[in-house]
């Protein structure tokens, strides 16, 4: 299961990780809840390689505010502490590993 991140651990657990992604989400977002097992299960598929997590929008306004989330789920591959990828709603598992993949390789 994918980690939670929040206004206060932040930007400590992107300082802390490589490769991060993580998934803006809120529990009304019918689409995030069909994403969400997915981006679980590649926590887990992609453990020890990429940090993953969950970011709920409605009880992180700062976070939300500060990397400009609009539209949920958006998802942001980050690298280094830097957004290198951004993906905005829903989609397959697959479509996801590849973003997961090229994370790694970047």
């Amino acid at each position: 299961m994918a980690n939670v991140i929040n206004d206060s651990n932040f930007d400590e657990l992107i300082s802390k990780n490589q490769n991060v992604v993580i998934d803006f989400w809120a529990e009304w977002c019918g689409p995030c809840r069909m994403i969400g097992p997915i981006i679980d299960e590649l926590s887990e598929e992609y453990k020890g390689k990429i940090y993953v997590a969950k970011c709920n929008v409605d009880e992180n306004p700062f976070s939300t505010r500060k990397y400009s989330i609009m539209s949920i789920p958006t998802i942001l591959f980050i690298k280094n502490g830097q957004v290198v990828d951004k993906h905005i709603g829903s989609a397959n598992k697959s479509v996801f590993k590849k973003k997961f993949d090229e994370l790694i390789q970047k």
